[in-house]
């Protein structure tokens, strides 16, 4: 069974019919061809997969498509102001060796950027805390909350949604 539904992406608005069993991941991925947010557990676990949906991080791999009609999501790609700069949250990471593999950096800067806008100068633990939902293997977290702290403090984090 199919389902019309409408959503913004990235201040794109789509009008999509898609299976009732469509998973918002797979809509983003598949349907739209934003490859950023990852497929990795499929149990809402890893992070991987996570967007902001309505101003909320969300494990996209647990969402129905069907459910986010009339939503905006923003994906790691709706995050740059312009395609010749990175966001500063970004800027940061890649400074202060936030990332290394990538694969789970989508869906911990988007939630750094939920938690930025809410908290511009927030503690270690409020970082830990804010970024708990994302798994990475690579790092060992120190460089990601460094990087973090980075971008709190340069005071410079826009907002994606106007």
């Amino acid at each position: 069974m199919n389902s019309a539904i409408r959503v913004t992406v990235n201040g794109r608005r789509h009008e999509l019919d898609i299976d009732n069993r469509l998973s918002l991941v797979e809509l983003v991925r598949e349907h739209l061809r934003l490859t950023g947010a990852h497929v990795g557990c499929r149990t809402g676990n890893c992070g991987a997969c996570t967007l902001i949906v309505d101003g909320e991080t969300v494990k996209s791999c647990c969402i129905l498509a069907a459910d986010v009609d009339g939503s905006e999501i923003i994906t790691v790609e709706g995050i740059v102001t312009s395609p010749d700069a990175l966001h500063p949250i970004q800027a940061a990471f890649v400074e202060h060796q936030g990332l290394q593999c990538g694969f789970c950096t989508p869906g911990i800067l988007l939630s750094t950027l939920v938690l930025l806008e809410r908290n511009a100068s927030p503690t270690e633990d409020e970082i830990r805390h804010a970024i708990a939902g994302n798994l990475c293997r690579c790092t060992g977290y120190q460089n990601i909350v460094k990087s973090i702290q980075a971008a709190a403090s340069a005071r410079t984090i826009l907002s994606t949604r106007a």
